[in-house]
């Protein structure tokens, strides 16, 4: 089982991204999809989680409208779009599956991770 992340990378203010998170060894039509991200010296938090089955969502407040999560089943993939992108979102980020039907904000809940991507955001 892996998850493979991608699509980070350096961006100036304002501007967009779009990360990837591919899935091998299982489906994740009955997954839940999490993003987090963390910063040095802080605690990795759940920005955007997905239920993959019904397609219902959470986002962090500080990512609403901004941020969008979907996904495309007969891709096995997770997407993250991040618009209007601000110099805090700056982070590593990571997608985590987890054999759950709906989405969960807590890191333990996850089973697999992916291996992070880097997102910077400065002008």
């Amino acid at each position: 089982v892996q998850l493979q992340a991608s699509g980070g990378g350096l961006v100036q203010p304002g501007g967009s991204l779009r990360l990837s998170c591919v899935a091998s060894g299982f489906t994740l039509d009955y997954s839940a999809i999490g993003w987090f991200r963390q910063t040095p010296g802080k605690e990795r938090e759940a920005i955007a989680c997905i239920s993959s089955r019904y397609g219902r969502t959470y986002n962090q407040d500080s990512v609403k409208g901004r941020f969008i999560i979907s996904g495309d089943n007969a891709k096995n993939t997770v997407y993250l779009q991040m618009n209007m992108l601000r110099p805090q979102d700056t982070a590593v980020y990571y997608c985590a599956a987890a054999r759950l039907t709906h989405w969960s904000r807590v890191e333990r809940a996850y089973d697999y991770w992916g291996q992070g991507t880097q997102v910077t955001v400065s002008s």
